[in-house]
């Protein structure tokens, strides 16, 4: 398969782009853990063309990455043109449109989810990004602004003529925001529409991987992104693929596996930001990849209460013994080779993710 030029595997799944958590110390794990496509966080192009520190920073993308696209949004024609070739700079395999970021601070501002309302300035904008560039561009986007205004077969075939190379749809509208069932049926019927060329990608809900390989049977989707079920739990990626290729789930991830995953994000987290940030930032992540393990609540105070690396580590490493110390005092059992686990759904609701 292919998004333009560049080469991608069949079937791939993908890592959603996700404010605040696709940074490259996350994309690292999930990447080690199966992830095929990637996503940096989505780059405002306002911040971009002003030379925003934070926003040039999430231009950092690396080889092992790839391939890797670069997402960007805003409202305006001008700017988000600018941003396209300040993106192409830095060489991504491909530039990404953010067309269905539902978070009020994005849509005020007539970005991302804000822009379903206007289609026709939808299809502009495309157009003005796939123009300026050089690189394959890809759109993510929702059904719709709500469910009155569903129009995404529409949507989909003026983005392809547009130049797009590919589509992802998170099967929601943006006042259902994340809540509610994802209706991939309006998916299915831009897969069925014969005059779509380009992949499509589905996204929401994918949470197993039972359900990843019903949905790609049933909706003919041509890959999944995946986003919140990542959070946390990144082996859901390889658990997807060993599932549609021998029909058999994995076991869960040891307690070894989530201290060593999490160990390997957290280094990645302090290589990439410095110490200081980055034990900060890692520290909304500690619940997530000990997520189901019983009397793991005193130990994760621990986590979010150091600020250096060495000791970080120490508490890590001991998990294990401190489980068995508390398990006795509490006289519960304990499972420390692994733990069934609900993957991660509800995770930083205020920030713009799958």
């Amino acid at each position: 398969m292919k998004i333009g030029h560049v080469e991608i595997p069949e079937f791939p799944l993908l890592l959603a782009p996700m404010e605040d958590v696709s940074d490259p110390p996350f994309r690292y794990v999930c990447k080690m853990n199966g992830a095929d496509v990637m996503f940096t966080e989505f780059i405002s192009s306002e911040g971009l063309i002003r030379d925003a520190i934070k926003s040039k920073k999430k231009l950092d993308i690396f080889e092992y990455e790839r391939p890797i696209g670069i997402q960007i949004f805003g409202g305006d024609e001008e700017a988000l043109t600018m941003a396209a070739k300040i993106v192409e700079t830095v060489r991504p395999d491909f530039l990404d449109i953010n067309f269905g970021c539902p978070v009020k601070k994005v849509v005020c501002k007539g970005a991302g989810a804000g822009v379903l309302k206007d289609i026709k300035l939808m299809e502009r904008l495309t157009k003005s990004v796939v123009q300026s560039v050089n690189i394959p561009v890809t759109v993510k986007t929702r059904l719709g602004w709500d469910e009155k205004s569903i129009h995404i077969e529409e949507v989909a075939l003026r983005l392809q003529d547009a130049g797009i190379k590919a589509l992802s749809i998170h099967a929601r509208t943006r006042t259902q925001m994340y809540k509610g069932v994802a209706n991939w049926e309006y998916i299915l019927k831009v897969k069925n529409n014969p005059n779509i060329t380009i992949p499509i990608f589905g996204n929401g809900d994918i949470d197993s991987a039972p359900k990843a390989k019903a949905y790609k049977e049933k909706y003919k989707v041509d890959g999944i992104m995946i986003g919140r079920a990542s959070i946390g739990y990144p082996w859901i990626f390889n658990e997807i693929k060993h599932y549609l290729k021998t029909g058999e789930l994995l076991q869960p991830p040891s307690l070894h596996k989530r201290i060593e995953v999490c160990k390997t994000h957290l280094l990645k987290s302090i290589e990439w930001k410095g110490e200081k940030l980055g034990v900060l930032e890692m520290r909304r992540h500690y619940a997530n990849y000990f997520k189901g393990i019983p009397h793991f609540k005193s130990i994760r105070t621990e986590l979010v209460t150091t600020d250096h690396i060495d000791a970080l580590l120490d508490i890590l490493n001991s998990i294990p013994e401190k489980l068995q110390i508390l398990q006795q005092k509490e006289g519960n059992s304990v499972i420390l080779d692994s733990a069934s686990e609900d993957n991660v759904q509800n995770v930083f609701e205020n920030y713009c993710n799958d």
